[in-house]
């Protein structure tokens, strides 16, 4: 019997304006509210078992909202939250406070809407290597121009964990490989580094887009990561103003059906449930996986 796939990229948010000035008025669609009981009617019919809802704003409040969701709703299995990483002072406090949360999988900045060079940053390094010993994961949310820093970043903290959310958003809807592709590559020989496809329906032209759209994209962070180091994503609700959270999982599948059931197992349910830790038979081996990392 096929396991019920892992959604794991998804977000929850009551809207506010102020709150969340990113959605503006080419995502009209995102201002409303988007709680558990709006996403739990598609994941039946998707075929997906559970979630990892990850965080939208960078505040404790929504960190700790995030986790009492996750504690009253059995198929949100994890949080990607956010926490004050850059704060030499504050982020020990916080992370030994959180460190007693069982659903916090791993934490997340938004890295794409800071200045060039920020992943360089002396108190932000701090923070991820202070992250290190907690076992945590932390999701890398960057733009493509953004992945040559990605890459020194990660070789500052081999022992480190590390997501790459939504493919580093590489610019499908101009049709463009390159540098991404190259950079994509090279990022991949670190073998602490892991890729979620999700996120990139919004990348392609919203109302046009196929499944041969999508498929140079894929096809290469395949043949970088591997399946064993894939896992998929909705990115739900900001996917809704490109796909249905129905449309995205039966092109995931087209895409992914001339791979082996073992590949296919391991992308769709089996690397987020080993990365994120979500059962305990299936916690993460960092001395097999790390193995020859850079």
């Amino acid at each position: 019997m096929r396991k019920l796939l892992i959604d794991a990229h998804q977000h929850f948010w009551k809207y506010d304006p102020l709150e969340y000035g990113w959605i503006d008025e080419t995502l009209s669609a995102l201002r409303y509210d988007f709680l558990p009981e709006n996403l739990l009617p598609d994941l039946g019919a998707a075929g997906v078992g559970g979630t990892v809802a990850v965080q939208a704003r960078q505040t404790l409040e929504e960190t700790d909202w995030l986790l009492q969701l996750a504690k009253e709703h059995a198929f949100i299995y994890g949080v990607v939250g956010w926490a004050p990483i850059a704060d030499r002072v504050d982020f020990p406090r916080q992370l030994e406070r959180l460190s007693h949360a069982s659903k916090l999988k791993g934490l997340r900045h938004v890295v794409q809407g800071e200045p060039d060079g920020f992943l360089a940053d002396s108190d932000f390094n701090a923070g991820i290597a202070a992250l290190q010993p907690s076992g945590l994961v932390y999701d890398i949310l960057i733009v493509e121009r953004q992945l040559p820093e990605a890459i020194a970043f990660v070789d500052r903290h081999p022992n480190q964990i590390f997501v790459l959310d939504h493919l580093a958003k590489p610019l499908i809807a101009k049709g463009e490989l390159s540098p991404w592709s190259s950079n994509i590559m090279e990022l991949a020989r670190r073998e602490n580094v892991f890729c979620k496809i999700s996120g990139i329906v919004t990348e392609a032209n919203w109302g046009s887009w196929t499944a041969e759209t999508l498929a140079p994209y894929i096809d290469i962070v395949l043949r970088a990561f591997s399946p064993r180091r894939v896992m998929v994503g909705s990115d739900w609700p900001v996917c809704t103003v490109a796909s249905s959270y129905a449309k995205w999982f039966a092109t995931l599948h087209r895409l992914l059906e001339d791979l082996s059931d073992s590949e296919r197992e391991r992308i769709l349910n089996g690397t987020a449930l080993e990365v994120y830790r979500i059962q305990e038979d299936n916690r993460f081996d960092k001395t097999h996986h790390l193995e020859g990392a850079r």
